[in-house]
């Protein structure tokens, strides 16, 4: 075997190993990155969901009592819903809904929102977005308080019409500069709250409260009316 045969033989060699590791270590870091995402968005989702339930509201695990409730066109999440459950004292205090705006500025915006048994909204918080730095962050609680509007809030309070932006007609305001996130926001939490109705039998049953006197099931055409749809800019 010539000198020249050996030499490439060797280079091919070197070549074959270096890809061989540079491959491992990028697969590696790879799946360390993806997994140390995963862990920060957990720990933000914790966050949010004692923020918008506070230890002080439950005696309960928040992060451990889950229930599978009915998937739904109103919820644009692939599968059945997982949603936690707020007690004290063993008597369910609320439960918070993962939501999702499909129709952000920059695409998905990932929501949380708390209610309580009547429909009442506890708290929102957004836990992963896209939106514009300075523009449509302001979604965040970190940026500003425009969040918070949404406590104490319900499908009629304020009227169907009104769960928009200001700039359409609506009660909450929109950022200067972006009309579409807090829009998008909005109509998404409408569509949660749309959403607790349509199945709030099977939400009572899930989280094993006593069913309420009274109350009749909501008509397919009285749900329908609380929701219009949402306006272009």
């Amino acid at each position: 075997m010539s000198a020249v045969t050996k030499a490439v033989r060797r280079s091919a060699i070197g070549l074959g190993l270096f890809a061989i590791i540079t491959g491992g270590t990028i697969a590696l870091t790879q799946g360390l990155t993806e997994t140390r995402i995963q862990e920060q968005a957990a720990r933000a989702e914790a966050r949010a969901l004692f923020e918008i339930i506070p230890e002080s509201r439950h005696d309960n695990n928040l992060l451990k009592d889950v229930v599978t409730l009915p998937s739904s066109d109103r919820l644009p999440i692939d599968g059945p819903v997982k949603a936690w459950v707020a007690r004290k004292g063993g008597n369910p205090v609320g439960l918070i809904i993962p939501a999702l705006a499909p129709d952000g500025y920059s695409g998905d915006i990932h929501l949380l929102v708390g209610l309580d048994l009547e429909g009442r909204v506890l708290g929102v918080r957004v836990t992963g977005h896209k939106e514009t730095p300075g523009l449509g962050d302001r979604i965040e609680t970190r940026k500003s308080e425009w969040i918070h509007a949404f406590k104490g809030k319900s499908l009629g309070n304020p009227p169907p019409k009104a769960w928009n932006v200001r700039k359409n007609g609506g009660t909450f305001d929109q950022f200067t500069g972006a009309t579409i996130t807090p829009r998008a926001v909005v109509k998404a939490v409408q569509r949660t709250l749309v959403y607790f109705r349509q199945h709030h039998a099977t939400i009572r049953e899930r989280v094993n409260a006593p069913a309420k006197p009274g109350k009749r099931r909501p008509t397919p055409e009285a749900i329908a009316s609380d929701t219009q749809p949402a306006e272009h800019s």
